[in-house]
């Protein structure tokens, strides 16, 4: 059966206080709307269908960043769910299957959820709602169950006292046939508190047509929607600690885990050790029995087998470690190979680089790459040692077990096996640093002596 999925994520969300479109505040290193999108991607949809309003074109921008495939709809007028889903009607014209509506301020719902609502909806079901059983069911819509039939839900603002004592309550997720689920929602009206179409009327619309409607229940904890800072704030802890668990139990060695941070995409091998204080920002890779060490910030690289990355070290998008690449403290790497067994230890910057297999990069050096208005490429051989406090000015190579001088600025191409130097010849002057200082001496006492 084909699906479709359907992301809603037209709120302006005024309770979080920001300029940024509410689904677009970041969760684990990327923005809400992202997670609803891979919740949904466990039933490998044909189609998806995002609805944006406030921020539109943020939202398309973000969305399409995440998956190019999928289309943004605008909603011009925010009238309610079931209005936002009637949005995705024109761009579903000719699709036959089954529609997923997931809400992108909704980030936690696990997709073996959604998968059990698409089995739900496989076992005969013609609408299926998710729901749960709520600790403090408050301002939630009730899910009214009479003899085993599910019949309808009732908004908290629009129940009756009998109908706010059910604890069974509406997450506003919805599987159902595409056009079913169209046909439906034209019959709805806003005759409610709020004025609005709702999306959950479908099932008591449906009830009279003679549909079947089923209910799937998930852990409260699932259905945590994102409207305020707080609750941001709540959310981004519960998903730390989530990724720690899973990384534990993978294998992973988190000496501090409470002190370690992850991204929504991070992936770490068994056996790696992540040292306490590091963050891992979006798309890194860290494979088995790497060491991750203290107060290091790694975002959009990938570090081989068995190498080592810090304390204090920074790799930015573009970074790649081979196996047993080290680079140490204070160091900075950005686009750039740093090739098996090589090492950058101290207080270096390399971008838009290739370091060959076993050179040693000293203390200081840095690629530089930018021109100010275009970035060129640094190329370092296999065995190359880069003495201290070296300046490479790109575009150069350094050849395969060439050397650099300490202190060198490099702007021309060095041979295989070559040393160059290019810094001026040390002079050293006679008791001539006394002098100096005798003479800046007097000419501070003079001066604190107008003062």
């Amino acid at each position: 059966m084909a699906t479709a999925l359907i992301v809603l994520a037209a709120g302006q969300g005024t309770r979080m206080n920001s300029d940024l479109p509410k689904v677009l505040h970041p969760l684990g290193g990327v923005p809400l709307v992202v997670h609803a999108m891979a919740s949904g991607a466990t039933v490998d949809p044909d189609k998806i269908v995002v609805v944006a309003g406030h921020g539109f074109d943020a939202v398309q921008k973000a969305v399409l960043a995440h998956n190019p495939d999928a289309l943004v709809i605008e909603q011009e007028e925010q009238l309610g769910t079931g209005h936002a889903v009637l949005q995705a009607k024109e761009a579903l014209a000719d699709f036959d299957g089954d529609v997923i509506v997931v809400f992108g301020d909704t980030p936690f719902v696990r997709p073996e959820t959604i998968a059990e609502m698409v089995e739900a909806r496989a076992n005969g079901s013609d609408i299926v709602m998710l729901g749960f059983i709520a600790a403090d069911p408050g301002r939630y819509g009730r899910m009214v169950v009479r003899d085993g039939q599910f019949e309808r839900i009732v908004e908290a603002k629009d129940a009756t006292e009998e109908e706010l004592a059910i604890t069974l309550c509406n997450s506003g997720l919805v599987a159902a046939d595409a056009a079913t689920l169209f046909d439906l929602l034209q019959t709805i009206g806003n005759d409610n508190a709020s004025g609005e179409y709702y999306l959950t009327d479908i099932v008591a619309a449906g009830r009279k047509q003679g549909l079947s409607a089923s209910v799937v229940t998930c852990d409260e904890a699932e259905t945590l929607g994102i409207n305020t800072r707080a609750q941001l704030a709540r959310a981004e802890a519960l998903f730390q600690a989530a990724k720690r668990a899973e990384a534990l139990e993978n294998g992973v060695t988190l000496i501090a885990p409470d002190t370690v941070f992850f991204a929504f995409d991070t992936v770490i091998g068994r056996d790696a050790v992540v040292e306490p204080i590091v963050v891992f920002g979006p798309d890194v890779t860290v494979e088995s029995g790497a060491t991750i060490r203290a107060f290091s910030h790694l975002e959009g690289c990938h570090v081989s087998r068995d190498a080592v990355v810090g304390p204090y070290a920074r790799l930015r998008p573009g970074a790649e470690l081979a196996e047993g690449a080290k680079v140490g403290n204070f160091v900075e790497v950005k686009n750039a190979m740093i090739a098996e067994g090589a090492k950058v230890n101290h207080l270096s910057y390399i971008g838009d680089a290739s370091i060959g297999a076993r050179s040693n990069i000293g203390a200081g050096t840095i690629t530089c790459n930018y021109d100010g208005f275009m970035k060129h490429r640094t190329e370092i051989g296999e065995g190359a040692f880069i003495g201290s406090n070296t300046m490479l000015v790109a575009p150069v190579t350094v050849g395969n077990e060439a050397m650099t001088a300490t202190g060198s600025v490099i702007n021309k191409n060095v041979p295989d096996g070559a040393l160059a130097l290019a810094r001026a010849r040390q002079e050293t002057k006679p008791g001539m640093a006394r002098k100096l200082f005798e003479k800046l001496k007097a000419a501070k006492a003079k001066r604190d002596k107008g003062a």
